[in-house]
């Protein structure tokens, strides 16, 4: 029995081992972009040592009833080899995956990844073959060390003859089974094992290392089980007094920004085109054009995105609906198709012509089924392009070539039109076929705005311009030079509105989100908005409550003219706050995650 009870200390020793050893890999893979110190690695490895105890039981469960049966029978070395190959594949795979995939996400690994398998091309789009190869080349090398540590563990245990010897180490093992489960529950407390628990600094880089990106994984199914999350923070009765007092769909006394109530319209979401690479963020350098026209045009200069993903970011464009933290409203059909959209309106009220316009998959994310269920009568997409062009990017065709596509549609299609149109580019991995700055990501950008500029300049000269409105906004923005959530300039972003439909130059400093682009757009129409209930009308006498909303994977910020708050749901805590009004910012936010989580659990 000693024998056996050794080899079960050793293993789980091991599995600690490795896990100590994936979140110092992990560190130091990340040093680049944050920085930490050898003291701040220790207290990674410390605060993140309980998740690490807990989870390594769980690899732990099926080698203790091995030894177990084998108090009785023979088991064959085979048998353990087997295990070993699993649990070596699934820990290799975390390390990999986690360690790989925070530089684009910066958030812990997740469910959330399964979803990209189902369009593996659009996933793999973001990086290149070398990339894919090395990771591919770590993942082996993990899983035959993993496997190798394992197997040498492993001793050839004797055969127990004595029944009373058998029966005593049964009992004895079974009394240990309430110990395990005790361990991975993480105490006999009301609260269990949770990710939130390993969180102890201000700085999310250092939380997020202690997290234990295997038990990330498995513990993110629970929130995943269901399509629909439910957030209740609030009686009903308070919930809703704060819903009517930040929301009002009605247009009353609004300023009339236009020549004419019946434009064509062009909706341009420039991907991750966040504040920080334009005026907003101190630079007149990387997206010249944005900047001109925002001087020329209408300029809301307090928006602020409502997302981190395009998917979300779409969503709340184009319906003018929230995002949630943990879920995709556009990877569920049969919520997304129930919701309102700018294009159905337009449709139906106005006879807009309606289409989309997108260089890669339209398929990834069910973004095809948002589109058409939402009132887009054509698409345009990578299918549509040659080879050639479709192969001009990694994420499809390049942006030049689709923003010429766009400019043809202006010249074939009926009017009054509605066209939308999402550009790539601007993404991982910054394939663009300019070289104006040495760092790739201010590069991608500044092409984009240079696609802008030239598409814009196009429009000008062209007979549709002096009936055209082209809104630019971006559908998020990004994680760049050290720039995170806590960090309200992460979700700033220019809203522009130019066009010869455009009565004069304006700003609009109000607040706003992202999701008042179409209570405000069809206010200017004179068309009812009451369908869109989380969207405002920027312009009008009721807007009284400017806020803006930014949520992100378990986790939200708020802004107004005096307050800015950063909250974490995962360690149930502020992460960071400004001004003296952060508590009833978080009281607003978790109002509209409640109502908005109820609304579309009832669609």
């Amino acid at each position: 029995m000693k024998q056996r009870v050794l080899y079960l200390l050793k293993f789980y020793v091991a599995t600690l081992f490795f896990f100590v050893v994936a979140k110092i890999g992990f560190m130091f893979y990340h040093y680049g972009g944050h920085d930490f110190t050898y003291r701040d690695l220790l207290q990674v490895i410390g605060h993140g040592l309980s998740l690490d105890l807990s989870t390594s039981l769980y690899i732990f469960i099926v080698p203790f009833l091995l030894v177990i049966i084998s108090l009785w029978i023979h088991i064959p070395r085979w048998v353990y080899r087997i295990y070993y190959v699993i649990a070596a594949l699934l820990l290799a795979l975390a390390f990999v995956a986690d360690t790989s995939l925070y530089e684009f996400w910066q958030f812990k690994l997740d469910a959330s990844c399964l979803s990209y398998l189902e369009t593996p091309t659009e996933a793999m789009a973001s990086v290149s073959i070398g990339y894919v190869v090395v990771r591919f080349l770590c993942l082996v090398v993990l899983v035959a060390a993993i496997y190798w540590v394992y197997d040498k563990l492993t001793p050839q245990f004797p055969k127990l003859t004595v029944l009373r010897q058998k029966i005593i180490s049964s009992l004895v093992a079974l009394l240990l089974i309430p110990l395990i489960i005790v361990g991975i529950r993480g105490g006999l407390d009301e609260s269990t094992t949770n990710i939130g628990q390993v969180y102890f600094s201000q700085n999310q880089f250092l939380n997020h290392s202690a997290v234990n990106p295997f038990f990330s994984f498995f513990a993110s199914f629970e929130k995943t089980a269901s399509n629909n999350v439910t957030y209740h923070f609030m009686d009903d009765e308070v919930c809703e007094k704060i819903i009517s007092e930040l929301y009002n769909t009605q247009s009353i006394g609004i300023d009339t920004l236009l020549t004419t109530q019946q434009p064509n319209i062009i909706v341009i979401l420039l991907e991750s085109c966040g504040g920080t690479f334009t005026e907003i963020g101190g630079r007149d350098d990387i997206t010249p054009n944005l900047n001109r026209l925002a001087k020329e045009g209408i300029y809301f200069t307090n928006c602020y995105a409502n997302s981190w993903r395009t998917d979300r970011g779409t969503v709340c464009t184009w319906s003018g609906y929230p995002s949630f933290p943990t879920m995709s409203v556009m990877k569920i059909p049969s919520k997304s198709r129930t919701l309102p959209n700018i294009a159905r309106t337009l449709q139906e009220e106005r006879g807009y012509d309606t289409h989309y316009l997108y260089g890669g998959d339209i398929n990834f994310t069910n973004m095809r089924s948002y589109l058409v269920s939402g009132g887009f009568a054509n698409l345009t997409w990578k299918d549509d392009y040659t080879k050639e062009e479709q192969s001009s990017a990694q994420w499809g065709v390049r942006d030049d070539i689709t923003f010429g596509t766009l400019y043809q549609l202006t010249t074939t299609m009926h009017e009054p039109y509605l066209i939308g149109y999402s550009t790539l580019s601007s993404h991982v991995p910054w394939d663009v076929p300019i070289h104006h700055f040495d760092d790739e990501v201010l590069n991608a950008f500044y092409y984009l705005d240079q696609c802008v500029g030239q598409f814009i300049e196009k429009l000008q000269k062209s007979e549709a311009w002096d009936h055209t409105l082209v809104v630019m906004l971006p559908d998020h923005g990004i994680v760049h030079a050290g720039l995170d959530e806590s960090n309200p300039l992460l979700c700033h972003i220019p809203m522009i509105w130019v066009g010869g439909a455009v009565k004069e130059p304006r700003r609009i400093e109000q607040i706003c989100n992202q999701t008042d682009l179409p209570a405000t757009l069809l206010g200017q129409l004179g068309l009812n908005h009451d369908a869109y209930t989380f969207s405002r009308d920027v312009l009008s006498n009721t807007y009284t409550r400017p806020v803006a909303i930014h949520t992100y994977d378990d986790g939200f910020t708020m802004i107004d003219s005096t307050s800015f708050v950063n909250y974490d749901f995962i360690s149930d805590r502020i992460v960071k706050s400004e001004g003296t009004g952060y508590e009833r910012l978080i009281q607003q936010a978790k109002a509209i995650l409640q109502a908005a989580t109820k609304d579309l659990n009832e669609r």
